[in-house]
Order: C-alpha cells, then structure tokens, then sequence
C-alpha cells in the first residue's frame, strides 16, 4: 500500500465510523448496565457501589495498556492496532451479553479497558493526514461522531433495554464485528514506515507517557485543566443513570433520551460550529468559556428538581463541548509528527485515569445520599462536586492563559 493511501476519502471515513460504532456500542449499554448489575445486587446503594467498581476496573486497565497500544501505532501503523481495538470491544460485549455473574461482568470489562484505544489511535491518525492547523477542527469531527453515536445509542439501548436487558450488548458485539470486518478490507494505514518511531517498552507506560506530555512546549497547566474536565465528566457519566432514576425515577427510556440530547447537542457544536468558534475565540479562549459554563450548568443539574428542566440545561451548556477538542488540538500542534500516537494515547490515559477515579468518587457519594427523598437538595451532592471540581479546571485555565496566551 502506497504512502498515499491514507488520503483516499474511506481512510477518514473509517475513523469516522470507527468512532461512531464504537460510541454507539458503548451508549447501547449505559442505560441498561446498572439495571442488569441490579439483578446481582440486593440494594440500590450495593447496585451503585457494583457499577462503580466496574467502571473503575474498565478505566485502570485503559490506563495501562492506552499508552502501550499507542506507542505500538507508532511502531507498527495505526491499522492493526486499530483493528485488535475494534474485534476485542466486539469479544467484551459478548462476554458481558452471556454474563450469569457480576465475576463475568468484570471480566468482560477487564478486556474492554484493555482494548480501548480506537479513540487515542483514531485521533493519531487524523493528525497522520491533516495540517496541523486543521486539527482542532478535525478533532471536533471524532468529537462529533462521538456525540452522534450518544444521540442514537442510549435511545436504542433504552428501547431494546425494555424488550430484554441483554439485547444491547448483543446488538453492541455485533456492531463491532461489522466494523472490525469493514476495516479488515477498507482501512489503509495511515503512518509511512519512515514515519514510524521505535518506543521501549519500559517508555510505553502511563507514567512516563503523562511525563513526557506535561513536558510539551506551551501544554503547561492545561494537562491538569484536561485531567480535572475528564474526572468530572467520568463522575458524571457514572452516577447519571442512577441519579436520575434517583431524583426523578427515570427508567432506562428517560435516561437514554436524555444521553441522545446530550450527544445531538455534542455533534452540532463539534461537527458543525466549532470550525467557526476556533475562528472567533481560539482553543484557549474556547477552554475557559466552556469550562465557565460547565461550572454553571453541573450546579444546576444538582439543584433542579423537574426532570424537564434537565434538557434546558444539557443544551444551555453546549460550549463545554468544545473544550476536549480544543486542547486535544492544542496537545497535537505541540507534539512531533513522529510521536502522535503517544501524545493522543497520554490523553486516553489521563481520561483513563479519571475513568478509575470517577466512579470511586462519584458512585459513594451517590450511595451516600440514595436513602434521602428525591427533593432534597443534597441529592444534588455528586453534581456539587463536580462543579467544584471543574471550577478549579477553570482557576487552571485561566492561569495558564494569563502567562501564556494561546491565540
């Protein structure tokens, strides 16, 4: 295959797709997956706890191998890590489809989180074919399939929830084996042999990975403004089902809707106007006002208590959206050509991080307060949090930008 290759039109276009299927297969299962650790579990706090530690498991084991399957795309081509990413996410949903116990549940999980690099390697390989200062805009483009694949999955896994609880994961298995088999036949590699880097393994870990990209030219505090966002987004995402079957008694149905506003607001901000937010304000000005609005919004998520309100709220906040690809821009531009896999794999891994962090927050302090009446305040305490959290991403930023404007 010629170097050439990966500027044919179907190699974006896999990734593309590639990161659709892939958060689409996850969203599957985000409304039902608390329900079905429910039928182990004898109590709501237990349930919250269970769903807790296996979000954790998911995120130690991206942690360690996210860096590790990055440096390898450097090494040896996007392509084939892209491909073991795509079939192993395939094997975890069906593990955790034919689950009889919460012992198969975690494993399942164990073998996601070790698998989870299509996003860090799909963003290496948009920086493989694309000017450096195109690649905020075309992180967006991940960001907005992203969200596209939150619009559709948690509304079909609510609906498909309500027939059998297991049937999303099925349905989540084979949607990744038909991605896996589409890029088996369409995908070319993206990275020259004589771009390719050779990474010691004894380099290729998590440690020395988020070393190495806090000791990038011009990064500085915003390595720790993107960590506190992913922690409070992973707290989030852990404690949303539960929290508003809490405090509204939602079922799988409402959540997943409420997931869907969430990604179709991601895909408009991302796929369509953040070309024109970047002109306007920049990556650095584009950070602070998202994390200004999120500061905000995660409040008011704490305090309502109509569930309505809710999707006021998820489309009030839509400049939070930009604040990933933003950075995600700013870290690739700061990165050489010939490492892109490890600085895209150092940023999975600080979300990977969060990943772990995030529900042994979020989840306790959910349980903590499950046994107060819905419209009590302090059922609003893990949002609390987060807000607090995110603010202090926001008293980074704003250090960061006042010693190093970013335009």
């Amino acid at each position: 295959m010629s170097s050439s290759a990966p500027h044919r039109p179907a190699a974006v276009g896999f990734i593309l797709i590639t990161v659709f299927l892939d958060v689409l297969g996850i969203g599957l299962v985000v409304p039902v997956l608390p329900q079905l650790i429910g039928h182990f579990t004898s109590s709501f706090q237990s349930q919250s706890l269970w769903f807790g530690l296996l979000s954790a498991i998911y995120g130690t084991m991206q942690f360690f191998f996210a860096p590790l399957l990055g440096a390898l795309s450097d090494r040896f081509g996007r392509r084939p890590v892209l491909l073991l990413s795509v079939f192993g996410l395939a094997v975890n949903f069906l593990i955790m489809a034919t689950a009889q116990s919460l012992g198969l549940l975690l494993a399942g999980r164990v073998l996601g989180g070790m698998t989870a690099s299509s996003f860090s390697v799909a963003g290496a390989y948009i920086a493989d074919v694309t000017a450096p200062e195109d690649r905020s805009r075309k992180m967006g483009l991940i960001g907005a399939m992203f969200g596209l694949g939150f619009i559709v999955g948690p509304m079909l896994g609510g609906l498909l929830g309500g027939i059998d609880l297991r049937l999303p994961f099925f349905v989540a298995a084979a949607l990744a084996l038909i991605n896996g088999l589409y890029g088996l036949f369409i995908l070319p590699e993206s990275l020259p042999r004589e771009r390719r880097t050779r990474v010691p393994l004894h380099k290729a870990n998590p440690f020395s990975a988020l070393l190495a990209l806090g000791r990038l030219k011009g990064i500085g505090l915003l390595v720790w403004v993107y960590a506190l966002m992913a922690l409070a987004q992973f707290m989030n995402q852990t404690t949303w089902v539960l929290f508003t079957n809490l405090r509204f008694g939602w079922g799988p149905q409402q959540s997943g809707a409420s997931l869907a506003v969430v990604g179709l607001v991601a895909v408009v901000v991302q796929g369509g106007l953040l070309g024109r937010l970047l002109k306007r304000y920049g990556e650095g000005r584009l950070v602070t006002m998202g994390l200004a609005s999120t500061v905000v919004v995660t409040t008011a998520f704490g305090l309502v208590t109509r569930g309505s309100l809710m999707y006021v709220l998820i489309a009030a906040n839509f400049l939070a959206y930009a604040i990933g690809p933003s950075i995600q821009g700013l870290v690739s531009k700061a990165s050489d050509p010939s490492a892109q896999g490890q600085a895209m794999g150092s940023l999975n891994a600080i979300n990977s991080v969060m990943i772990v962090i995030g529900p042994l927050i979020g989840a306790p302090l959910l349980a903590m307060v499950s046994h107060l009446p819905r419209q009590h305040w302090a059922v609003g305490t893990p949002m609390f949090a987060m807000a607090g959290i995110e603010a202090l991403a926001l008293l980074l930023a704003w250090m960061h930008l006042r010693r190093r404007p970013l335009a």
